[in-house]
């Protein structure tokens, strides 16, 4: 049983490499992360991902994060190994590691609206953040569904975290394995915890020679406001700390400040919402800076649509005209689906911290 790792081991396995930048990775012809791991013209998608993977490269990004999906491992687990296999090493083809995410409560709950998880073809709602009307960027007041509910299928997703992971346990490809997805959204925290108490159990039994972790995200500048508990737990076992925070510059110079009281590298794996003044201009030299692994949501804009709102923010911006939101901007993605720059200033100060901080890193190796 392997154990948490000590704050040295941490830190020298961080300083060992260049300062980590990327994003969350999926191709702009795929609307969720059934469309990009299925078998269903996969062929087609890898196409379109190799043109991306090769621009994250060029724009000076050396990881991403990478969704995978239970319910793809779960209907047709050979299929769906042998191509997260062929992404990973079309990510190290291009120089790119994979933090990979496993569970996530990010859901919508059973409402009017709600289908079932399933293969084939996805819907794709134009106009929606998501690609989905009904998802969980709406405000609900229920709890959201996960298949971890039903008993039967949870056994199943701890059989998919243990394949995953002793499969790829020594898979330098792989960066770092991020056991759960903001565990506690879509108000799952009464449920939630004994299922991300297994995936860290699993994960510590077989000892991966990647890091773990899993983020806090509502961690917030205010120490006077307590993190959850579920997210304590978080960070309590992880390796490396990360977190999840699409807020301001002066918001997040003050939950770094928390954060590093807990003694570790920190990677903060989502962030940049331009609508939310969360900006590469402000935010992406502040990373450079601190040498925080960063990660922001989206790349090219698709049928995923993250350019577009949170669908809750309508809803707000209705009842409070002045709510601070800038609704003339995209809210995630830097590229266009012409694979022009959104905003080429961003690409630029992308590119230019990128370039400093790997001279850093071979002044300091004494390369």
């Amino acid at each position: 049983m392997g154990e948490r790792w000590s704050e040295a081991r941490a830190w020298e396995w961080y300083n060992a490499r260049p300062w980590l930048r990327g994003c969350n990775f999926i191709g702009s012809d795929c609307v969720n992360f059934i469309e990009q791991w299925q078998d269903l013209r996969f062929e087609e998608h890898m196409q379109t991902a190799e043109r991306e993977l090769a621009l994250a490269a060029e724009t000076g990004f050396n990881t991403v994060r990478l969704v995978t999906e239970f319910i793809v491992w779960d209907k047709d687990r050979d299929g769906f190994m042998e191509r997260f296999d062929r992404f990973l090493t079309l990510t190290e083809k291009y120089g790119l590691s994979a933090l990979v995410v496993l569970g996530s409560d990010c859901m919508p709950p059973k409402t009017e609206g709600w289908e079932p998880l399933h293969l084939g073809e996805q819907r794709c709602d134009w106009g929606y953040h998501g690609g989905v009307k009904h998802s969980p960027f709406l405000s609900f007041d229920e709890m959201g569904y996960h298949l971890l509910d039903e008993p039967e299928m949870a056994e199943r997703h701890y059989l998919w975290v243990e394949d995953l992971i002793k499969t790829h346990r020594d898979d330098k490809r792989i960066l770092m394995w991020d056991l759960y997805n903001e565990a506690g959204n879509s108000h799952r925290d009464p449920v939630t915890g004994k299922h991300l108490k297994r995936f860290f159990e699993i994960a510590r039994k077989i000892d991966p020679i990647q890091p773990l972790t899993a983020c806090t995200w509502r961690c917030r500048p205010d120490r006077s406001v307590e993190i959850p508990a579920i997210e304590q737990y978080c960070i309590e076992n992880s390796d490396i700390i990360s977190y999840h925070n699409y807020h301001d510059y002066q918001t997040n110079v003050r939950i770094i400040k928390r954060l590093k009281e807990y003694g570790r590298p920190i990677v903060n794996t989502e962030w940049m919402a331009r609508i939310l003044h969360c900006t590469v201009q402000e935010l992406f030299p502040l990373f450079y800076l601190e040498k925080i692994g960063c990660y922001n949501w989206g790349f090219v804009a698709g049928r995923m649509q993250t350019y577009e709102p949170w669908e809750w923010m309508w809803g707000a911006v209705q009842k409070n005209p002045q709510v601070d939101f800038d609704f003339t901007k995209w809210f995630h993605d830097l590229y266009r689906p012409s694979l022009r720059p959104y905003d080429p200033k961003e690409i630029e100060i992308i590119k230019r911290f990128s370039a400093l901080a790997d001279e850093d890193f071979k002044r300091e190796k004494g390369n």
